[in-house]
């Protein structure tokens, strides 16, 4: 497990490291949102610690850049205690709130309490199809596959917006983010390679002519 572990002061992020750590978890630090936000764009991470008053983007700001590129638990370190940041945090999806000074101990119980709970909501199944979010795997009929990051990630969207149709655009600016200067055939490419590795289940990607994409799927009765 990938554990992101952002703040601004040294010694914060060096004890939640330690601590974390020890208890077999592989820890990436960040000083700042900035730092976050492409430390997190270039590896896979699992859960995210995160303070709220940092310079140069604060932890609010930051949780919503991230939350763009992929959805994870957030736990948000703070040195207030208002009702008010907890809401924030909250309304922005957060998954717990701790306030400082805190007990490092108590900080990773809640970090395993959090991936414990939120393995079970990891796994997506469609059909002969199964995702392993934590694990980045996919499945087909019980057998592993290898997909490209953006393979993956790509499967992963379509899935989840099952039966849904979704522009070109709208998988280039999901998939690849709002800053890529890609054209149509990037996301072509992609879903040809995808065919191909989903086998027997090919079909259940339909192209809707003259707008893009869609999985089609019908839950049996």
């Amino acid at each position: 497990m990938n554990i992101l572990v952002v703040d601004d002061e040294k010694l914060i992020r060096e004890v939640i490291s330690e601590y974390l750590t020890l208890e077999g978890f592989t820890v990436m630090e960040a000083t700042d949102g900035i730092d976050a936000v492409n430390k997190f764009k270039k590896n896979d991470i699992n859960l995210v610690i995160m303070d709220i008053m940092m310079p140069n983007m604060d932890g609010y700001t930051a949780c919503r850049e991230i939350k763009k590129i992929k959805e994870v638990p957030f736990i948000m370190l703070s040195a207030r205690s208002e009702e008010y940041d907890k809401l924030i945090g909250f309304d922005l999806g957060i998954d717990d709130y701790v306030t400082k000074p805190f007990s490092p101990k108590e900080l990773v119980a809640r970090v395993k309490a959090i991936l414990k709970r939120d393995n079970k909501s990891n796994i997506i199944v469609l059909g002969g199809i199964k995702i392993d979010d934590l694990a980045h795997e996919v499945f087909i009929d019980n057998k592993l596959i290898e997909l490209t990051p953006k393979e993956y990630d790509l499967l992963k969207y379509l899935i989840q917006n099952k039966n849904i149709a979704l522009s070109r655009e709208k998988l280039l600016s999901n998939i690849w983010g709002y800053d890529f200067y890609g054209d149509d055939r990037t996301i072509d490419t992609h879903i040809k390679t995808l065919r191909q590795h989903l086998g027997k289940y090919r079909d259940l990607i339909k192209t809707i002519r003259g707008m893009g994409y869609k999985i089609e799927y019908k839950e049996e009765d």
